[in-house]
């Protein structure tokens, strides 16, 4: 078996694994990993971007080199595709991005406020407290816009370029931005690398993940060519050349409005209007979940797809 006849296969069951079962429940290796981030830190700490720059390379180049010895012991075409299988149902965490969705919804349907605050930093760095439920469903919203790339579509992407190193590079690139890509006193320096890097390695996939919700509003109700005019018309605005991507084909293909006033328990920004149409309601998120789970299938597909023209 070809090493892309491989990687497409076990992209296509690592997807399938993590659409039955979501995460790992116990020893997650992403979780492991960020032990070890913590654990460095410790050391390579400092008020600098030189520090923050070794931080990165030091961790992400771990990573890679375990993924690239992984693939050279594995030689047999049933170990390669188990090997992709497993390390993409480890990076991947689309079906609990779309429980999680589900959940609020739920939560909110059932006036149960305090419950769907409790459940809102598992999807986002919002402060709740502030929020009611309009707010809470508007901050799950855009933060299951944005994950759909980076929780499913950006892996997906990397695995088919770069097979298992690419996978496992991917993860722990979007982990140490999550961990200390912020621009608050202790990372404003010392995460800039972590932020410029992962700034990078998810301007494709950040892209795919837009052309693929803009394809596929109609099963929302929605029409493509207002995806694609807040795509043009919105996404520099957003502060994230990313993010404003997946945010604004969202916003398009739902018919509604996001940003605005965005409370954070560092304080409240103001961001920038993305599509037209109203502000999100409950009924909103429950769309936003279906076109999340079309994209990351479509993604999975496509993916595949690609692997099997690599040689």
């Amino acid at each position: 078996m070809r090493t892309g006849t491989s990687t497409a296969a076990g992209l296509l069951i690592g997807f399938a694994l993590d659409r039955a079962f979501g995460d790992p429940r116990r020893w997650h290796p992403v979780a492991g990993f960020g032990s070890a981030a913590i654990m460095l830190e410790k050391t390579t700490y400092r008020d600098s971007r030189a520090a923050g720059v070794l931080h990165e390379v030091v961790l992400v180049g771990a990573v890679t080199g375990m993924g690239i010895a992984a693939q050279r012991v594995v030689r047999h075409a049933t170990g390669e595709v188990a090997l992709t299988a497993l390390t993409t149902w480890t990076v991947l965490g689309g079906r609990s991005l779309a429980r999680t969705g589900r959940e609020m919804a739920d939560r909110l349907e059932s006036g149960d406020i305090a419950g769907a605050r409790e459940l809102l930093p598992s999807l986002c760095g919002r402060d709740p407290e502030v929020l009611d439920a309009d707010g809470l469903a508007r901050a799950a919203l855009e933060s299951i816009a944005e994950n759909t790339s980076d929780a499913t579509v950006a892996p997906l992407f990397w695995g088919a370029v770069a097979g298992v190193p690419g996978l496992l590079a991917y993860r722990a690139i979007n982990t140490l931005d999550a961990m200390v890509g912020y621009r608050n006193d202790r990372y404003r320096h010392f995460g800039w690398a972590a932020a410029r890097t992962d700034d990078v390695a998810n301007l494709a996939p950040a892209r795919l993940s837009g052309a693929i919700t803009t394809a596929l509003a109609p099963l929302v109700g929605g029409r493509p060519a207002d995806a694609w005019r807040a795509w043009r018309r919105d996404a520099a605005n957003h502060p994230s050349p990313n993010a404003g991507v997946a945010e604004s084909t969202m916003a398009g293909a739902l018919g509604i409005r996001l940003g605005g006033r965005t409370h954070y328990r560092h304080g409240t920004e103001m961001r920038p209007t993305l599509g037209d149409g109203p502000a999100p309601r409950v009924p909103d998120l429950r769309r936003a979940v279906t076109l999340s789970e079309a994209v990351q299938l479509a993604t999975a597909l496509i993916a595949a797809t690609f692997a099997l023209r690599r040689r």
